[in-house]
């Protein structure tokens, strides 16, 4: 089977997205089916219209010109065509029998066009809404005419697609609202390769001394500021926690749009001595910060984007048997089972996070069977492997389709 995946963008770029593109195409070589990849002009770095990264080959999208890329909102429309133009190129030379595109849904207009053009069959993998992280950047207003507008042309995408896949039930919820019918639709949830997460390593103590952990109770977050994790609620609730347990500290680990605020407010607050900024580390090294952290906490706020979609972080930190609180907000309680694999606070609420962090200090005697049983739950149900083997069905469906 040969599958052509239409994509934003790629490595050797780092995002949540690339990782996810990364896993899926290696897992389904594995299935002995082959892979070709292309990504729209949206992925800006592209040197060549040809690159292999990491053994693997992408053909790259021409940056858009003409009056239409000059303009706001029609620049967009420049983006569908320039990809729709490439893709048709990329179609001719490696013959695919399926088109699979992914978000967002100018990557699906594209694929569509030339999808029934050649006529292949067309999945369509919604990985989040853009429009609602659109908000959340303050580049739309939600139910605005940008975000409808957005979410009209996905609905538009999910009715001509043969088939489409989701990452969680919570997209697929909302989904069928739109008046699709649910067994077009197939989650294909976010996982992680087991075997690229150790369990319970000890952490580096020249490090620890270095980073002024030695002696501390480390409360951590890996990832990207964005307003929608909710880290001034964390530096909300540390004072009370501090006055409770002084000897605990705070490591964020990574950088984005609210670091100099974080920062500002830290002053503000008079945590200065009780939360370190490591800025973003390379990732091949993310592992090692991850051993200084006693406790990774995800406070992520609640709004569509987080009711809907469950995020990565959480399921790597399970992977290594790390304990795990987060706010109970939909998409971490697609992950995380409360008291079991890890701990809910509500969201929104530092009182709650403060007197939740407290509680699991205090209680070391549950950790054990906490960590072993987020573990067992990424290995059972969150492994990449088993994840990607559900494409089977999908793949399947659209073929005979077409018979």
């Amino acid at each position: 089977m040969r599958i052509l995946h239409v994509l934003d963008h790629s490595i050797p770029l780092h995002s949540g997205y690339t990782f996810r593109t990364r896993a899926i195409v290696e897992q389904q070589r594995a299935l002995g089916w082959e892979t070709f990849h292309i990504t729209s002009a949206k992925h800006k770095v592209a040197t060549a219209l040809v690159e292999e990264v990491d053994g693997l080959r992408f053909f790259r999208t021409p940056q858009p010109t003409g009056f239409l890329s000059g303009l706001p909102v029609m620049d967009q429309f420049a983006v569908i065509n320039s990809l729709a133009k490439r893709l048709g190129e990329v179609v001719e030379e490696v013959r695919p029998d399926i088109i699979h595109a992914h978000s967002p849904a100018l990557n699906g207009v594209a694929a569509l066009r030339v999808a029934q053009w050649h006529g292949l069959p067309l999945v369509y993998e919604c990985r989040a809404f853009w429009e609602d992280a659109a908000v959340d950047h303050g580049t739309a207003s939600e139910w605005g005419l940008r975000y409808r507008a957005t979410r009209a042309l996905e609905t538009y995408l999910f009715r001509k697609a043969q088939a489409i896949t989701t990452i969680c039930e919570g997209l697929r919820k909302d989904i069928i609202a739109r008046g699709i019918p649910s067994a077009k639709i197939t989650v294909i949830p976010n996982a992680v390769d087991i075997q690229k997460f150790r369990l319970g390593d000890e952490p580096d103590l020249q490090m620890r001394a270095e980073l002024g952990l030695a002696g501390k109770v480390v409360l951590g977050f890996i990832g990207s500021f964005y307003a929608y994790e909710g880290l001034p609620l964390l530096l909300q609730a540390l004072p009370s926690m501090i006055e409770e347990s002084p000897d605990i500290c705070l490591l964020l680990v990574g950088g984005g749009p609210q670091e100099e605020w974080l920062k500002q407010q830290t002053e503000r607050l008079n945590l200065t001595g009780h939360v370190i900024f490591t800025g973003r580390v390379p990732h091949d090294k993310v592992q090692k910060y991850y051993d200084q952290i006693d406790l990774l906490v995800y406070p992520r706020l609640s709004m569509r984007l987080t009711e809907l979609v469950t995020p990565l972080k959480p399921l790597e930190a399970m992977a290594q048997g790390r304990m795990v609180l987060a706010s109970d907000v939909g998409g971490n309680r697609e992950l995380i089972e409360d008291g079991k694999t890890g701990t809910l606070f509500k969201a929104g609420d530092p009182a709650d996070l403060a007197r939740k962090t407290l509680n699991l200090l205090g209680h070391p005697e549950i950790w054990p069977g906490i960590r072993n049983a987020g573990r067992k739950f990424v290995e059972e149900e969150r492994n990449w492997a088993a994840s990607v083997q559900r494409y089977q069905a999908v793949y399947a469906s659209v073929c005979l389709g077409r018979d």
